[in-house]
This record gives C-alpha cells, structure tokens and sequence, in this order.
C-alpha cells in the first residue's frame, strides 16, 4: 500500500506540452518527503509519471511505482490504502486475473482494468491515484469520497498537470499569479478551501470525484454523495448496536499492516474510543500523546492516561514545552505549499514526529466532530434557532459584548468573546449564518486588509443553495465539504507526510459516515449534549471522568509568540511598511492596525490575523520572489 506518498504527472496535449515533460523530475524530486523509501518517473513521447513512496505493505521492489499491467497498456500512480483489497483481489483472481505482487497497487490497477471507473464503489479506503492508458492515450485520476488525499491539478491548451501537492505542479513552471478570493477565504477561515486554491488556475479535484482526460478534453463526475435523507425508522437503542459494529469493523480494517502501528490518544472522547476498540483487537497496542509543560488548562495528559490504564495500551506522553513548539515553528510553516494557518498543526507536527520513532502507521479520531457534531459551534447554531429569553438577553447586551476585552486566554474573557460572536450570529440567517460560524475572521475586516477586494461569493453561494438550513444535519454535511477536508484533513495529511508517518481515520469509514448521516440530528446533539450517541454508545468502555470533564481544544500560546519570541519575523515579512507597499496586496493601514491591536491591552483576534499574513507572507517569499 502506498498511502505515504506522492504522485505528480504531465499528459501533453501538442508540442508546445511536451516540452513540459523535462520538469518531471524535479517535480517528483520536491515531494521528498512525502515518500523517503522510492523514487520512480515513467515518460512515454507526450505523457509522464512520478511517485515518491514510503513503504507500508508489500515492501518489495515490485510493487515500486510507476507501476504498470503485464501488457503495458496501463500504468499508475497512486497514493493511498485500499483497506478491503485483499476481498477484491480474491473476486479477481476467480475471474482469472493473475497477480505478481501483494500489493494493493496492482489490485487497484486490475479493478480498473477488469471494472473501469465503476471499481471506485467498491473500494474502501482512502486514495488519489491517476492511471494513464496508453491506448487511448487517455488520463483517469480519482480522489478518495471525503478528501482525505490532496489532488491538485493545472489545465490549459497545451497540457494537463497533476500532482499531491501544489509544490510539485510550480515545479513545472505554471503561472504564477495570486488567487484573491482565495487570499480572502484563507484570511477568514486560516485555510484555502478544498473549493479553491491559492495559485489562480490550480484546482483541487474534488472529494468523491474522478476525471478522465483525453486529447485536450476534460470530463469531471462525482462517483458518491453524502447522504442526505435521514431515516426515520431508525431507533436510537438500534443506532447504537449499529454503530458499534460499523466502528469495529472499521478499526479492524484499518489494522492491517507490514509495519508497526499505534495509535494517538489525546484523552478527548473520539481518539479514546478508537484507541479502546484497538487494544481490543491488538492487546500489544502503543498508544502516544503530547502534554504541555506550559499550559496547565490544555493540558490533557491526565485523561489520555486513565483511557490507556482502563484499555491497557503501552502509553508514552511527549512533554512538550513553549520552546519545543517554537523550535518547529521554521520546520512547519516552510512545509507548506499552500499557506495554511491553523496553528494546531505545530503540536500535531511534533506529535507526528515523536510517534514516528516508534510507529509507521497510527490511528486518530479525526471526522468524529463532523459527523456527530462535537463543535461548539454546532451547539451555538442550535441554540441561535430557537426563540427565547436567552437570546432576547444576548442581543440586549451586544453593546457591551463588543467593548469587553476578549481573548481566548482565560475563563471570562473566553465568555465574553463566546457572547459577542454569538450576538452577533443571532442578526444571520442561512449560509451566512454557518459562514459566520466558521470564519475567524469577519470579511469586512478582510475587505479592509485587502487591496482588490477578494469578496467571492462563489462558494457561499454554492453552500447556501445546497441546504435548507433547518437542521444540524446540514451544518455538519457543509462541515465535511469545507472544514474537514480544507482544514482537519489537510493538516493531518501535511504534517504526518511531512514526517513519513501514515495516519488512518476510522470515523471516516463511508460505511460508518453513510450510517450515520441517516440518523436524525437528535441522536447526535441533543440538549445541548454533543456527540451524543457517540457517547452513549461507549460509555461502558471508558473512564467515567471523560464524561464530565469541560471541553477546551488545543491552542498554541501564539499571542505570546507573535509578541516576543515572534516579533523580528513579524518585523521583516509583515509589519515592514516598504514590504508590505511594494508588494501592492495589502494596505499598510490596516496592517499597521493590528500590528497596534497585537500589542494592546485588548488584542482580540489580532493574533489569527498576524499568524494568517506571518504564514502567507513566508509562502509568498518563497514562490513568488
């Protein structure tokens, strides 16, 4: 299996196209890290391929890609993990297909062959994989249902370039030129959405979808959708038996490996009972977490500890101070291709490369919070849609919410930021509502920031004629489309890759996601209680002090960073006037504003927005100078 790796390739289409072809190379040179064990490139006269792979299962040099069929009529590249191979290789080997490898790559690559794009129902797993048929002289590319694999690809009249990262599409020289709806969407929300991309032109294939290019023709389809009928008849004791077993299976599916396997235990509910369920299955099982010297309130460690005594796993906790964040701060922020400003990926960053001293593959409890609603945000949506004296109350003392100091920082000022975002929520309705809730940052703050104004309506649009917005379910189906793959995904990918460690996420299992979309919203949060049949249904399996801790996320202490440890790069990238005016994308007044803001008694969110250009400003430096 190959899912620790990176595909790029180029299919030109005259020429002007083929020209192209010599940037190959080094366009698989530049994902290095995304697969450290091979290196392979295939060319015929107007078409190429490359792949970087870290081995997982079948460590054989035969299964090293490009990999291509007896006759050499196919060849493909792919990034991935086909959980349910083994199945189809038995189904295709009684109809005759032989095999010369144990790999999932030449079980993909045969399904194709024997099923064509129909063999994308029957795989279970997460992939982006392009095969190229040389008699057709044709390209199909897919992508896995929920985006857990990146797929970037680059089109014009001359040719047609993909690859697992942006880096690997620059590689080949494509133009360069700022998206600016792009540039406001990653200054709202800290990331580009999975719809958009910060190189004009570049698009990302979307999950769920396949494509097939030929002679300068390009045809896109969805092959699944997320479910959007809920199932009445469904009883909640039923729910619950079903959603075990569905949970079960899909760890079990996911334990399947050549190398050794753990997983992460942060001692939140959702990475709890993926680590129970596998010290069930694998009595032996390493389970890791991080814990801050630093910071007693997100400190975690105490709850990750109970979970691992009670399931019995051999537990290691990385103690991690202020400094050892810092020290990945230059390591993180170059590894991007794309900006990218959740900070939480720092922590994850180190979490990654500590657990890959000792483990090649590791569970996580990432997708639970879209697919059960386990956001506080989705609590707020509820609420903000019932009339009552709670919100007449709030939107009464919106005056004084907006003058209170906010931060996120301590108990009362994280109130008083909790009820001024929520005012301000209860004068939306619809899409711009949920907008609302996922941006950090409100547009018009953006709009001032910005020069050309990047008020793309685009993807709001898209989002509000897809729901009716009467239901929780709609949020979280607009959760999995926008922040699970553009931000949660995006950073388990880049930060694991970047560390050579492959990351398997069991609540995205399409049997399980299928599942539970046809449950009403009541099962999920209800009373103000989230996740609540997740809950419920494990409860039996796991300390009972889970269950009445307070919910805080993670954060990095980035104010004090951006005020000291920070403050010269600050200095030099973004709040350097000559900078920021010969660069003509940003107005130096308002930079100037949340340079003053960041250091005043009431910086508010001046730090998001201070790490959101920091992060731009490296990545524009280092592609466009």
């Amino acid at each position: 299996s190959e899912s620790m790796c990176g595909i790029t390739g180029i299919l030109s289409f005259n020429m002007v196209g083929r020209m192209h072809l010599v940037h190959l190379e080094e366009a698989t040179k530049v994902m290095a890290q995304r697969g450290p064990d091979a290196h392979g490139t295939w060319f015929d006269d107007h078409v190429g391929l490359g792949h970087r792979r870290l081995s997982i299962l079948d460590l054989s040099e035969a299964s090293n890609q490009p990999f291509a069929d007896v006759s050499g009529r196919y060849q493909i590249v792919y990034n991935g993990e086909i959980y349910n191979y083994a199945a189809i290789k038995q189904e295709l080997s009684g109809k005759g297909v032989p095999f010369r490898t144990t790999s999932d790559t030449e079980v993909l690559l045969q399904a194709y062959i024997h099923w064509g794009e129909k063999c994308l129902e029957r795989l279970n797993g997460f992939f982006a994989f392009a095969i190229y048929d040389a008699e057709e002289k044709s390209l199909f590319l897919a992508r896995d249902r929920y985006g857990i694999k990146p797929l970037y690809y680059y089109l014009d009249e001359d040719k047609f370039i993909f690859g697992s990262e942006l880096k690997a599409l620059m590689a080949f020289n494509i133009p360069k030129q700022l998206n600016q709806s792009a540039l406001s969407q990653y200054l709202q929300l800290t990331y580009v959405p999975d719809q958009n991309c910060m190189l004009e032109g570049v698009q990302k294939l979307p999950p769920g979808s396949m494509m097939k290019v030929q002679g300068g023709e390009v045809k896109e389809e969805s092959y699944y959708h997320l479910q959007q009928e809920v199932d009445a008849s469904i009883g909640y004791e039923d729910a619950q038996k079903t959603l075990k077993r569905l949970l079960y299976e899909a760890v079990e599916r996911r334990m399947v490996s050549d190398v050794p396997l753990g997983a992460f235990l942060s001692g939140g509910i959702d990475s709890s009972i993926i680590s129970t369920i596998a010290a069930e299955l694998n009595p032996d099982l390493k389970t890791f977490s991080i814990g801050f010297k630093d910071n007693k309130y997100f400190d975690e460690t105490a709850y990750a500890n109970l979970v691992a005594k009670k399931a019995g796993t051999d537990h290691t906790v990385f103690k991690l101070s202020n400094d050892d964040l810092l020290q990945e701060y230059e390591e993180v922020v170059s590894y991007f291709s794309e900006p990218f400003a959740d900070s939480s990926a720092i922590p994850f960053y180190i979490l990654s490369q500590r657990t890959k001293e000792e483990i090649t593959v590791a569970l996580s409890g990432d997708g639970a919070d879209e697919v059960f609603s386990g956001y506080n945000k989705h609590q707020a949506w509820t609420q903000s849609q019932q009339s009552g004296a709670f919100n007449h109350l709030v939107k009464a003392g919106s005056p004084l919410w907006s003058v209170l100091p906010k931060s996120r920082g301590t108990l009362i000022t994280d109130r008083v930021r909790q009820l001024n975002k929520y005012s301000k929520l209860l004068s939306r309705a619809g899409a711009e509502k949920y907008w609302f809730l996922a941006a950090f940052i409100e547009q018009k703050k953006v709009n001032k920031l910005m020069k050309e104004s990047g008020d793309d309506r685009q993807l709001l649009d898209e989002l509000l004629s897809k729901y009716s917005w009467q239901d929780i379910n709609d949020v979280l189906h607009a959760d999995m489309r926008l922040v699970l793959t553009g931000d949660m995904l995006r950073k388990v990918d880049l930060m694991s890759m970047a560390n050579g460690l492959e990351v398997r996420v069991p609540f995205l299992d399409h049997t399980l996601v299928d599942f539970a979309f046809r449950l009403s919203s009541q099962f999920k949060l209800h009373e103000g209680q989230r996740k609540r049949i997740l809950k419920d249904t494990f409860q039996d399996m796991l300390p009972e002090e889970l269950y009445t801790r307070p919910k805080h996320g993670f954060e990095v202490p980035m104010l004090n960073w951006l005020r000291r440890d920070l403050s010269h790069e600050l200095k030099q990238h973004v709040f350097n006037r000559d900078k920021i005016e010969a660069q003509g994308i940003f107005n130096w007044k308002e930079v100037r504003r949340i340079k003053r803001q960041l250091h005043s008694l009431n910086p508010g969110d001046s730090h998001i927005q201070a790490w959101s250009l920091l992060v731009f400003q490296r990545w524009y430096g280092e592609y466009f100078n």
